[in-house]
């Protein structure tokens, strides 16, 4: 965390050597101070702005909402007229009023209130709004002295004892903002959508032109490497700043998941991507994670505990799907050979390791087994189904992938196999082009029983333009059966979800590197219900 916004207390705290276990132990104490006491019981040193005046618009991150449940989903903003210099305020709590309304006009206000944008948050806002209608369309605006902010669009989720027919929702990941434009995300937003996921790599730590996408980058970062709560501020407020992201934001209700970016670059749970984790690098995770909830439509139960967050949760959307949100950075054991690609070993395929660690695969297990849903869904970041690349006789794995982690992936399969679980379909990111694959039990052997799919979307601009086809991904096609089709152009992909059929389009555009680009459906495939596996499957443009 920054210096000059840690309770006097928690100075003594991250200054003193500890371990990571009493670092944990003392998370509460973290939480109390830092952030969870003050949304109660404002600090007596902070003054109310009781009537702010804005020499500049403050409403510059738009609006969004998110963690829909059946009569309730929370709302967000930010206050920020300097948005890349900290926001811009001295450290005052400012009063925000918000309303709720059944139609975009706002003549039939349901709900409206006022919170107050406290600097321990950066001047964010989180709204939790109760007693909504399931399965219903809403309208929702803020006020700050006399400037209103954007007009949002959100939807509930209906109720679990509905009997839904049809629910559409689009994922997406990975949007270097120095890589391209985020044309995809205008598109995005004209879709008729219930949903939007978010698989992570919302930003990238990077300092300016530090990764370079392979025709070059065509924007810049602001600011150095983001290292500081300031430094994460900063970033999100620039990567949010955009407006085909505004526009997505404020056209749906979005579930959200981080994936490595949004910390280091490949780390794992308290270990950096280089070097032995520590101290400085648990302060850097707990800085990350808070300017990440600030700057997402989350509830108060994901508010940080000094270096964890619990981010893995569960939504239901009527009888017809569920979605299972899981972290795979968080949790996990290390990675084997710097998460490089590397022949499966002892280390790597031993019993003991998991992705998701202890807590959190059984929790998944848990909701999975008692689930009632037609179609269930784990919405999480790096590719799970196994990826072999040959080299002579050697069989390399990728060791940031479930690859790295064959045990957790066993488990799980024999699960979904055992249990006869609904319809498992795994949506996933993190690598920059689009995936289609069945679940096998055995990767080993195509014979072996299909339990369910892969659909991996490609990223919004990381990687520049791409292309629609790479000659290792021929290789990689050939020597893995399981997997059903790659791209590599940049966009999302949707999925509609019917009582009979999961309908997948993969939605692509041609380009990043200059604004205006037109949208393709690139390839589209089914899954019907109680047949795993890809049924059918086209590339073709629409």
């Amino acid at each position: 965390m920054e210096k000059g916004w840690i309770h006097p207390d928690l100075e003594d705290f991250f200054s003193s050597e500890m371990n990571r276990r009493d670092f944990l132990k003392s998370a509460g104490k973290v939480a109390m101070f830092a952030l969870g006491f003050t949304l109660f019981n404002p600090l007596p040193d902070i003054p109310l702005q009781a009537a702010p005046r804005f020499s500049l618009y403050p409403f510059t991150l738009g609006v969004a909402s998110g963690d829909p449940l059946p009569d309730s989903v929370v709302l967000w903003t930010r206050l920020a007229t300097d948005p890349l210099n900290g926001g811009g305020y001295p450290p005052y709590n400012i009063p925000v009023k918000w309303e709720i309304a059944e139609d975009e006009r706002f003549q039939r206000v349901v709900q409206t209130g006022t919170t107050v944008a406290r600097p321990e948050l950066g001047h964010s806002v989180h709204v939790d709004v109760n007693g909504l209608k399931p399965g219903h369309e809403y309208w929702y605006r803020f006020k700050s002295g006399s400037e209103i902010s954007p007009v949002g669009r959100t939807k509930t989720a209906p109720s679990p004892q509905s009997r839904l027919t049809d629910f559409t929702f689009a994922f997406a990941s990975c949007q270097q903002f120095e890589h391209g434009y985020y044309t995809a995300y205008r598109h995005m937003a004209r879709e008729d959508l219930d949903l939007v996921v978010h698989l992570g790599d919302y930003i990238y730590e990077y300092g300016p032109h530090r990764y370079i996408a392979s025709g070059g980058n065509i924007r810049k970062h602001h600011g150095r490497e983001t290292k500081t709560l300031a430094d994460y501020r900063n970033r999100y407020a620039q990567y949010r700043s955009d407006e085909d992201l505004k526009a997505a934001h404020a056209n749906f209700p979005w579930l959200v998941v981080w994936d490595d970016h949004e910390v280091q670059n490949n780390y794992a749970a308290q270990m950096p991507e280089r070097g032995r984790g520590g101290k400085d690098f648990l302060r850097r995770r707990a800085a990350a994670y808070q300017a990440y909830y600030e700057h997402m439509p989350l509830r108060r139960s994901s508010l940080p505990i000094g270096p964890d967050m619990r981010l893995y949760r569960r939504f239901t959307f009527g009888d017809l799907v569920e979605f299972n949100l899981l972290d795979t950075r968080q949790y996990r054991d290390n990675q084997v050979s710097n998460a490089k690609w590397s022949p499966p070993g002892m280390r790597s395929t031993a019993q003991n390791r998991s992705i998701l660690g202890q807590k959190q695969e059984q929790w998944l297990m848990e909701g999975l087994k008692h689930s009632r849903a037609r179609w269930n869904l784990l919405a999480q970041q790096v590719f799970f189904s196994q990826r072999v690349w040959r080299e002579g006789n050697q069989r390399l794995l990728n060791m940031d992938t479930w690859d790295g982690y064959a045990a957790s992936r066993h488990r799980l399969l024999q699960f979904l196999a055992q249990e006869k679980i609904s319809n498992p379909v795994v949506i996933t990111g993190d690598v920059h082009s689009s995936w289609a694959c069945d679940l096998k039990t055995d990767f080993g052997d195509h014979r072996s029983e299909t339990v369910g799919v892969e659909f991996v979307g490609t990223s919004i601009t990381s990687g520049g333009d791409g292309s629609d086809t790479l000659r290792s991904a021929r290789r990689m096609l050939r020597d893995n059966p399981h997997i059903r089709f790659f791209n590599n152009r940049r966009g999302y992909v949707r999925c509609r979800l019917t009582r009979n059929y999961c309908l997948t389009d993969y939605r692509v555009v041609p380009y990043v590197s200059r604004p205006h680009a037109p949208i393709v459906t690139r390839a589209s495939f089914a899954v019907e219900h109680g047949k795993p596996g890809i049924q059918t499957a086209g590339t073709f443009d629409r």
